[in-house]
């Protein structure tokens, strides 16, 4: 396994719609396994394809990442993942992207959401998701179309953040 470049705001493949993916074989399970290993190296419980430059509709996910108690992950790999079904309630969750680094707020999302993907093994399923798994998987779809969780919030709420992220980065390149 490897990993992979992790792509920042304001790429442009952040901003591309996926296309869904044909078929599952070595190639793509390479590729999902070396996705986890580029989420969990920075610290992440979900990534999605164009994070690390693909425009394939392919999410891993883990709302356990620790890095004390390996045991403790419950990696989960989705391809074409899409939401069937979601509550009607919402929660607010203080969400971060391993895309726009050092930045968080908060966002409302679905309470539950049902999704259905195929597997690693290219086995079609289907799961109930709630509290920080639905959240992280409504994040992750939300790449897919080409979504940040910024797009979630006010014009002015999105601005501060895109102004903390260009100080982050400013202070980034002296710190070097």
């Amino acid at each position: 396994m490897s990993k992979l470049k992790l792509y920042e705001y304001p790429e442009p493949i952040l901003r591309k719609k996926c296309i869904k993916v044909d078929k599952v074989d070595d190639e793509l399970r390479r590729f999902l396994d070396n996705m986890l290993e580029t989420m969990y190296a920075d610290k992440g419980c979900g990534l999605a394809a164009p994070q690390v430059g693909c425009t394939q509709r392919i999410i891993v996910v883990d709302p356990n990442p620790s890095d004390e108690d390996l045991s403790a992950r419950r990696p989960m790999h989705l391809i074409n993942p899409e939401i069937i079904w979601h509550s009607e309630e919402t929660v607010l969750f203080n969400e971060g992207c391993l895309s726009l680094p050092d930045q968080r707020a908060e966002v409302e999302r679905f309470e539950k959401v049902r999704v259905h993907y195929t597997d690693y093994n290219d086995n079609e399923q289907e799961i109930l998701a709630d509290d920080l798994l639905a959240i992280i998987m409504q994040h992750e779809i939300d790449h897919l179309d080409g979504i940040l969780y910024i797009d979630h919030l006010s014009r002015l709420k999105r601005s501060r953040l895109l102004d903390k992220l260009k100080k982050y980065r400013n202070e980034c390149k002296k710190s070097k």
